[in-house]
């Protein structure tokens, strides 16, 4: 493993790139990425960056929105099919039919999603801002796409009509309340973190709700020592790392996203050896995605 390692750096510098890694990848990707951070964070990075390769160590929705904000820069992804079987819920022919007959409502698309539905979408969010961003449009129906977990979610934190699509991540949607209790009474002591993706049965319970990076925050912070994550598991090596002396139970043994772990070290060399599975995107379709990623961006400021 440490050869790898010493090429894979070897590599970053003699060919100007950087390797960046969602919190869910596997932890040897984590402790070789230059930068880790949840799916939006990422590809606002990337466009501050100074490197012209960047090799994308997450799910292709989100190398697609990190082309999208950096069109001028290498996006590669080591694993051609690193999906997001969530994102490959809807299509695009879906929401033009939705339009056609609703001209008066906002699509709302959440950032995990191709960008074909995103540049057939008015607004892109995140866990994180969307229901500040719902909030904040000017529609009074809405139809938020293709998580109906965050969409109930936000659904419940607003009084805008709110319809959801029926899509969701396989993965957080594994835990139920029963899991919740078991692991309660297992640990009374211990917070428990959820992310929204989850089903609202297990928001309910929840200390506290966020995406992965606020996950993370709230658990730095706060001065509890033991904590149930509600989330895939790779988010727990930035956790341990960064707290050493709290203790972080996962809420789930099955939170765990098998696209996010098809990355390996090899796959990390091979990208930079071959700059092999580079991200295009069609200029029509990039201008229109830009635009939803773009007024959420404005949004978020």
């Amino acid at each position: 493993m440490e050869s790898i390692i010493n090429k894979i750096n070897h590599l970053k510098r003699k060919k100007n790139a950087l390797v960046i890694a969602h919190n869910y990848q596997l932890p040897e990707i984590q402790k070789v990425a230059d930068i880790i951070g949840d799916s939006l964070a990422l590809s606002r990075e990337i466009a501050n960056v100074g490197e012209n390769i960047i090799i994308f160590c997450g799910v292709k929705f989100m190398a697609e929105s990190a082309k999208i904000l950096s069109p001028d820069k290498k996006i590669l992804l080591p694993v051609k099919n690193a999906l997001c079987p969530m994102a490959d819920m809807i299509k695009a022919e879906k929401l033009k039919e939705y339009k056609r007959n609703n001209p008066d409502s906002k699509i709302v698309c959440y950032v995990n999603s191709s960008m074909e539905v995103k540049a057939e979408s008015d607004i892109c969010v995140t866990s994180s801002n969307a229901v500040k961003i719902v909030n904040s449009l000017d529609a009074k129906k809405i139809l938020f796409v293709p998580d109906k977990n965050l969409g109930n979610y936000v659904k419940n934190q607003t009084n805008k009509e709110v319809i959801t699509y029926n899509g969701y991540c396989p993965t957080h949607e594994r835990v139920n309340k029963s899991h919740v209790k078991r692991m309660k009474n297992k640990h009374p002591l211990a917070l428990l973190l959820v992310h929204p993706e989850c089903d609202y049965d297990v928001l309910k319970e929840a200390d506290f709700i966020g995406s992965t990076s606020q996950i993370i925050n709230y658990a730095n912070k706060s001065k509890n020592k033991k904590f149930i994550i509600g989330t895939e598991k790779g988010v727990l090596y930035k956790l341990k790392k960064d707290n050493p002396n709290k203790e972080f139970i996962l809420l789930d043994n099955n939170l765990i996203c098998e696209d996010m772990k098809k990355i390996t070290l090899k796959d990390v060399l091979n990208a930079l050896e071959n700059e092999e599975y580079e991200i295009k995107v069609d200029n029509s379709i990039s201008k229109k995605a830009l635009k939803s990623l773009t007024n959420m961006l404005n949004k978020s400021l």
